[in-house]
């Protein structure tokens, strides 16, 4: 068999084809504990959450992950593992199967349960959303003890989701172990559509909290942007009253307030976009759950509208609010520089005007020192014909050195005003 023949190909051509592949759904079937833990994390707790599975995976004896893996699925015997490392936080997620007598009297077991306490204990990052889910099968398990023993009747959220094959039941609320809860009671679903719908509502809870992370950021620049409004509207209005000795300290002052606008910019403006990315995977997520209304109850949809489109647009209204404040600190500062300019301009023309008049002038009284140059000059040439005279006198010259001297004057005053008017003219004109 001849080898194919294949072009050059682009370096992140496999990488790139993969992407559709990345973090599949594994294939799930109820009764089923799982436990969902999201640490927020920088660069370096990321990559070491990366150790941390890897001594996890050397106690157990299994193959460690490499400097480029960024998700992994493991059986660890007591309980499955899924470990996903995201741009902004890592994910673990736990699975344990259900005991037939979960939902007894007694308090639900919990998958972490099952994890050693001190390595979940040293999750590296910090707890931004901890998860309880049970996927239970609808004809073993009713929902009439759910609210009793799982969840708060008050604040109860309930759903059919994938088309009526499941319900979904949940009161986002945080209990005693510091863990928010749902309940999946799940129909005649095949596996592989119950684990993507697992992971579907998995991705709701850390959706929804990290989109909310932009919610403080909003708060905190709301009284910078407040404070900084009222300073452009005061340098306004000094501008429009402002002298010209004024301007030099008013430009100081929204130079300074620009820098301060742009730099809480750019503080948390990446905030602000990863919020908003959020908030649309948040929508995707619900959509995809297909939910239907249950008899009395609200759905997931209806209760994030109702509850976060306040924070949702807090974010948004920050971000505008932000937008607009940049632009109008840009055109304040064009109008104040364009006013200087001018001013500027206005001083040069004036300037200009008087060094023009200053011209004038000397062009003035350079006339005046013509004229005595002529004089002078002429003084000389005659006195220099004078000696000519008397000195041709003994050669024959038949005039005397006076009478020499007196027709000489008027001929080389004549030649002396002309050379100098002409030397004048071709001076001037070379300059123009």
């Amino acid at each position: 068999m001849s080898t194919p023949v294949r072009p050059t190909q682009h370096p992140h051509r496999v990488m790139l084809h993969n992407e559709i592949h990345a973090r599949p759904p594994e294939a799930m079937a109820a009764p089923l504990a799982i436990a969902h833990v999201v640490m927020l994390a920088d660069a370096a707790e990321r990559e070491a959450s990366r150790a941390h599975v890897a001594a996890l995976l050397r106690d157990h004896h299994m193959a460690l992950p490499d400097a480029h893996t960024t998700h992994l699925r493991m059986d660890l015997g007591a309980f499955r593992m899924r470990w996903e490392l995201h741009t902004e936080f890592v994910s673990w997620t736990f699975m344990v199967p259900a005991l037939a007598d979960a939902f007894g009297e007694r308090e639900p077991v919990s998958a972490v349960g099952s994890v050693p306490r001190e390595w979940l204990a040293a999750l590296p990052g910090q707890c931004l959303c901890s998860l309880n889910l049970w996927v239970l099968p609808t004809h073993t398990f009713g929902s009439g003890s759910l609210v009793k023993h799982v969840l708060h009747e008050d604040t109860l959220v309930a759903a059919t989701v994938a088309d009526g094959h499941g319900e979904i039941y949940t009161d986002f609320a945080i209990h005693a172990d510091g863990f928010s809860r749902m309940v999946l009671l799940a129909g005649g679903m095949t596996p592989r559509r119950l684990g993507r719908l697992v992971q579907r509502l998995l991705e709701i809870e850390t959706y929804r909290m990290a989109a909310l992370l932009g919610l403080p950021a909003a708060r905190e620049a709301a009284s910078e942007l407040a404070f900084a409004e009222r300073e452009l509207a005061e340098l306004a209005n000094a501008i429009r009253t402002a002298n010209r000795d004024d301007e030099p300290a008013l430009l100081d002052r929204l130079t300074r307030l620009a820098g301060q606008v742009e730099s809480q910019y750019a503080a948390t403006h990446s905030r602000f976009s990863a919020s908003s990315a959020y908030f649309e995977l948040l929508d995707k997520r619900i959509e995809d759950i297909a939910e239907s209304r249950l008899a009395g109850m609200q759905t997931i949809r209806e209760f994030m509208d109702r509850r976060l489109t306040p924070a949702r647009s807090t974010c948004e209204w920050a971000t505008r609010r932000q937008d607009a404040l940049s632009q109008r600190v840009s055109r304040m500062s064009n109008l104040l520089r364009t006013r200087v300019e001018i001013e500027q301009q206005q001083s040069s023309q004036a300037l200009l005007t008087t060094m023009n008049h200053r011209q004038d002038l000397q062009l003035q009284m350079q006339s005046t020192v013509e004229g005595l140059s002529v004089a002078a000059i002429t003084y000389y040439i005659v006195g220099l014909v004078s000696y000519l005279a008397k000195g041709a006198q003994k050669l024959g010259w038949p005039l005397s050195p006076e009478t020499t001297a007196a027709i000489a004057i008027p001929v080389v005053a004549i030649g002396v005003w002309w050379s100098l008017r002409r030397l004048h003219h071709r001076v001037f004109h070379k300059h123009d």
